[in-house]
């Protein structure tokens, strides 16, 4: 074996070329007889294949003498002379490998006395496959259909041969690259499954190919699986680092690589599919918030699509502050206008309430056609939910000015909404069946929302005193009215709330029941409403002033706060005129007129031309 030039910069690499350069043409040796040994078997010709595995196996031991080869080639020591009777070739000599050293003296036995202890023998190379080896040609000992197209990079023409026509005798779609340039072309010119890279190439190394190719792919968008000697443990760690997902050694074991290839390639499916199964996830979810978002509040879609338990039937005990709005006579607006002029004055109306709802956190529980349910505190709890139900509230009154600027500019007839809060025990949760079902509340207190929610007047904002107590520290209240409830025994406490401090600083607008002597008076039949229905007590009364919203009743007998009445006015001559006008009760204190103050909840349009005509009549010269 010649001695490494005094001028090569790394002689202790000169060894490892070596070895290189003979594995090359031995691993080409053991492929292409692998190859014609399948064909034989297939054949049947059982003497070509027993032939064509004793070249394997000699090539094999070959490499295994190829393995001895130190990395570091020194100048060859002088040789002693042997004898004259047996001549033998100098272990210089070019071309012929250097004899075997001597053993290592048995125990007991001295050294040479030139003071020198022989080098101990390398170990006899140990070529014979283990266990995992063994399991994974049995794996893959039947011909399979591969699927997919690989790039084969190598800058020896025989290697990428051999290893592209065992690839396409698996199914593979196999393009060969000579050089790191060419692979990088071909990479960015076209789609590859899997690259099969050789570390060890001229100019551009796999190496370097591998780290441009990772600053454009990921080791799941595109798996690169290094070709490497069996000494390049430094390159293996390195290229591993660098990005590479698997390597295989030379002499290629195919089975080996055959089955990393799959595997990567496996690996590679079940991510595109993860990946797409996520896209669906996510899509899928998107619908559903877009879908039941217009229903529901984002925290119960996100409790739904999050938890498992989001979807089981079933509720849980909680305090919570309730507010439930409604528009004041929308069901007799309702029978005066078109289908589609009602649909767009809700869907005006509700569009706008829902919004300021979820901005305040709250849960829109359900649309009761033109009343809106909504709970703070439920899934999630807050310490501010009774304030922030209270600033909402609030938000929500003064909305309504948009609400029928927007009406007024449509044709559409301005309408005025009452709000209720109330805070205490219910149950939330999913509530129906397995088929149908909906996150809702029930309790006691819901029911006494709804109560208190009849008394308010169009503007108005009614909280109960357990929501006052619970936002004290911010919200300021007019007046207080005691009231008994339908199903309730004690007597309820609710206050006329004004404003709600920082951070929200909302106040409702004053409102202004200054009324104007009525010229002339209005004759009216009164008839009393207990809930929704009318009830058989009613008697005479007359409107003896008024504004646009309230006027004063004067009538024969005492009338609680908040009763609702219907009136009816009469002409001159004591005949009933058409159109209704509701009523409530705002205060059971009769002023010196000894009447009470009505507000309006709803009123046809010929009732309040009548009443602008009587007000237009006190304002005129005497």
């Amino acid at each position: 074996m010649a001695d490494a030039p005094e001028d090569d910069p790394k002689p202790a690499r000169a060894g490892a070329r070596l070895r290189h350069d003979l594995r090359t043409p031995i691993n080409q040796i053991i492929g292409y007889s692998e190859m014609l040994d399948e064909d034989a078997s297939e054949a049947g010709n059982t003497k070509a294949s027993e032939d064509l595995r004793r070249i394997v196996a000699a090539a094999r031991a070959m490499l295994g003498l190829v393995d001895r080869i130190p990395d570091e080639l020194g100048p060859a020591r002088a040789a002693v002379a042997p004898p004259a009777a047996s001549p033998r070739a100098p272990e210089s000599m070019p071309g012929r490998v250097p004899a075997p050293k001597p053993a290592e003296p048995a125990l007991g036995e001295s050294a040479p006395r030139s003071g020198r202890r022989p080098a101990a023998p390398l170990p006899p190379p140990d070529d014979a496959p283990g266990p995992a080896t063994l399991a994974i040609r049995a794996a893959v000992s039947k011909p399979v259909a591969g699927t997919g197209t690989l790039l084969v990079v190598d800058d020896n023409e025989l290697n990428r041969d051999m290893l592209s026509r065992r690839l396409r005798s698996r199914g593979y779609a196999v393009v060969t690259a000579e050089d790191g340039q060419k692979a990088l072309d071909l990479v960015k010119a076209q789609r590859f499954d899997l690259i099969l890279l050789d570390i060890m190439m001229p100019v551009l190394s796999g190496l370097d190919v591998l780290k441009v190719i990772r600053n454009r792919y990921t080791v799941a968008e595109l798996p690169i699986i290094m070709a490497t000697a069996k000494d390049q443990g430094t390159d293996v760690v390195e290229a591993l680092t660098l990005g590479a997902n698997d390597y295989v050694t030379k002499p290629f074991d195919f089975p080996v690589v055959l089955a990393r290839t799959e595997t990567q390639l496996n690996l590679k499916r079940a991510m595109e599919e993860i990946k797409r199964l996520a896209n669906a996830l996510e899509k899928r979810n998107r619908f559903i918030k877009q879908t039941f978002g217009r229903y529901l509040s984002e925290e119960v879609v996100d409790r739904l699509l999050e938890t498992p338990e989001g979807l089981r039937l079933g509720g849980e005990k909680r305090e919570v502050t309730l507010l439930l709005a409604d528009l004041r006579g929308f069901t007799a607006l309702a029978d005066r206008y078109t289908p589609e002029q009602v649909v767009r004055v809700l869907n005006k109306y509700l569009g706008t309430m829902a919004d300021l709802i979820v901005g305040h956190q709250g849960t829109i529980d359900e649309f009761i056609g033109d009343a809106i349910l909504a709970i703070f505190g439920a899934p999630e709890g807050r310490p501010d939910d009774a304030a922030r139900a209270c600033a909402c509230a609030a938000a929500m009154q003064l909305a309504m000015q948009d609400v029928n600027a927007f009406n007024r500019a449509e044709g559409l007839p301005e309408v005025e909404m009452g709000i209720a809060l109330n805070t205490g025990q219910v149950i939330v949760g999913n509530i129906g069946s397995q088929t149908r079902a909906k996150y809702g509340v029930v309790g006691s207190h819901v029911n006494l929302a709804g109560r208190i929610e009849g008394f308010t007047v169009g503007g108005q904002v009614l909280a109960a005193a357990s929501t006052v107590a619970k936002a004290a520290e911010v919200v300021e209240t007019g007046q207080r009215v005691t009231f008994q409830a339908k199903g309730f025994k004690e007597p309820i406490d609710v206050y006329d709330l004004v404003a709600v401090g920082a951070p929200w600083n909302v106040r409702l607008p004053s409102r202004d029941d200054h009324l104007e002597p009525l010229r002339p008076e209005l004759a009216v039949t009164v008839a009393v409403l207990e809930g929704k229905q009318m009830s058989d007590i009613t008697f005479e009364g007359t409107l003896r002033r008024a504004s646009a919203s309230a006027a004063l009743l004067v009538v024969p007998r005492a009338l609680r706060a908040f009763t609702n009445l219907r009136l009816r006015l009469k002409d001159e001559t004591g005949a009933v005129r058409p159109g209704d006008l509701y009523a409530k009760v705002a205060s059971a204190e009769p002023d010196a007129d000894r009447g009470v103050v009505v507000r309006f909840t709803s009123a046809d349009p010929e009732v309040m031309d009548v009443l602008r005509q009587s007000l237009a009549g006190s304002s005129a010269p005497a």
